[in-house]
């Protein structure tokens, strides 16, 4: 069962992905802080989890911020310029040896 769901992520505020994702990472240092005093962990594969759900809420962050999430409230800040094409310069006739 996951920790928290992409539909929950994406509806939560800046503020709270933000509070959940120091929350998560406190949890995960504690469990592996844990791991390697040498501890029995209750459950191995909350590891794997959280990280997993780390990962999610870092990447709706990011997707907001870029402005490529829909129902995004934030708007890109910068758009892309088109680039312009790189004038050719015209080739010279080869010269050729008289003989």
């Amino acid at each position: 069962m996951p920790i928290v769901r992409m539909k929950e992520i994406t509806g939560m505020s800046p503020e709270d992905r933000t509070k959940k994702l120091s929350e998560l990472r406190a949890e995960l240092s504690r469990l592996r802080t844990m791991i390697s005093a040498g501890g029995a962990v209750e459950n191995p594969t909350r590891v794997r989890e959280i990280r997993k759900t780390i990962a999610q809420v870092l990447t709706v962050e990011n997707e907001v911020k870029l402005g490529i999430r829909p129902g995004a409230k934030e708007p890109a800040k910068s758009a892309a310029k088109p680039k312009k094409p790189k004038a050719t310069a015209a080739k010279k006739p080869k010269e050729t040896k008289p003989e």
